[in-house]
């Protein structure tokens, strides 16, 4: 099979971003023994679009396209695919939802141009998009076939991991199988520095990274005559991932970040509660995602104001005048007096400034301190996170998560 990479989108011909989605593609393609003989950039321009599907179609079987699948009038790469094809778009309702379902996630309104982003024709296959609102499609024609992904790194690897390689497998001779492995605490840049040389001598397996809401994501993926050889290839590259990045491998699979650390919590008996201030309560929702977690999450406080620290968790007023809301000597109290006036072994809490507003320069937006109390000792993290207010908020809770797992099995709490 040839394939051919279509990159779309004016601000790859400006220079103003570097296409590394070709690289990634052109590298997994070949891990899947898919030879890639041509690259292309081309603008968001109809007739120059069309022209490069036509070209791309000519030469390759082959064609998977990132960019352009945005809500506005010059996202046109699925358009003018569908006109190539000469294949008329529908609304599909499941999909419209489901953007609708995301936008609510991210505490957004979404706007009317978003329904462009829902409509496929009938028979495309529609690729779920998990971190953002555009989904991609696959459309099969003529012994031609076209993935069509999005722009945003974030999005489509994960789009091409999930969808993509699993359709294109069916062309592989043997049998293909894959091990996830979910990392937090380090970046994709160091994570892929720390086992660059896996990555870049692998050829079966291979080891493919990428980054997912405030993790990085591992897929390793062999190829054997039968899915017990191709797994038994796994095993030893699995094994010295696991050495090199140790406590920072959280899970594998679909794991959760709340699902491990409520099993450590239920499996140790160990009881929990949280005091919160600028995360409002997504903290102790986070926790509470594990089911079976009642029998030892015994209560989340939202002590927003400076009032309701003093007297729901006997956070010193002294303390505030002296030191500030947002302060590790505020968060340490946090967590101590939530502990101990719900009667928990451990106690957790968040304050900062979330923004957009009430920073300054020496709390600047972004500024969160986590505190931290387990069987009577009390840590403090200081986080200086970006973004916008969800996103700040967001962040913090993950940090604050990630936090306690790490706290928790260096511990000599965990016994089991």
């Amino acid at each position: 099979m040839r394939a051919e990479i279509l990159a779309i989108g004016t601000e790859l011909l400006l220079g103003n971003i570097v296409n590394t989605n070709a690289q990634y593609i052109a590298k997994r393609l070949a891990d899947l023994g898919i030879d890639v003989y041509h690259q292309t950039v081309v603008g968001d321009n109809p007739k120059r679009l069309m022209e490069a599907y036509s070209a791309a179609f000519k030469r390759a079987d082959l064609v998977i396209t990132t960019g352009g699948l945005g809500p506005t009038k010059d996202d046109l790469t699925k358009e003018v695919a569908f006109d190539y094809f000469e294949k008329e778009s529908v609304l599909h309702k499941d999909i419209l939802e489901k953007i609708e379902e995301y936008f609510k996630k991210i505490n957004r309104t979404m706007v009317e141009s978003n329904k462009k982003q829902a409509y496929f024709p009938k028979d495309a296959i529609i690729l779920h998009n998990n971190n953002g609102t555009a989904p991609g499609c696959i459309i099969e024609e003529n012994n031609k076939t076209l993935i069509v992904l999005p722009g945003p790194p974030k999005e489509m690897k994960p789009m091409f991991e999930d969808y993509a390689v699993p359709h294109l497998m069916k062309y592989q001779d043997g049998v293909l199988a894959s091990k996830v492995l979910r990392v937090i605490g380090i970046g994709e840049s160091a994570t892929a520095e720390i086992i660059e040389d896996i990555i870049e001598s692998g050829k079966n397996p291979t080891v493919a990274p990428y980054a997912k809401e405030g993790e990085v994501i591992l897929r390793i993926t062999a190829k054997g005559k039968t899915e017990v050889e191709a797994k038994e290839l796994i095993k030893p590259i699995e094994e010295e991932i696991r050495k090199r990045l140790g406590i920072a491998v959280y899970g594998e699979g679909e794991t959760l970040l709340e699902e491990v650390i409520g099993k450590i919590l239920v499996d140790n008996k160990l009881t929990i509660s949280t005091a919160e201030s600028c995360t409002g309560g997504l903290l102790a929702g986070k926790i509470i995602n594990y089911p079976g977690i009642s029998a030892v999450f015994k209560e989340g406080a939202i002590t927003y104001s400076n009032e309701a620290k003093i007297k729901r968790i006997k956070v010193k007023k002294e303390t505030l005048d002296k030191f500030g809301a947002v302060s590790s000597q505020v968060a340490a109290e946090m967590a101590a007096g939530i502990a101990k006036t719900s009667g928990t072994d451990i106690g957790i809490s968040t304050t900062g400034i979330a923004g957009p507003e009430g920073g300054s320069d020496e709390k600047p937006v972004g500024l969160v301190y986590i505190g931290l109390y387990i069987k009577g000792e009390v840590k403090t993290k200081e986080l200086n996170l970006v973004g916008n207010r969800q996103k700040i908020r967001n962040n913090a809770v993950l940090r604050a998560m990630e936090w306690l797992r790490r706290e928790l099995l260096r511990g000599k709490v965990v016994t089991k």
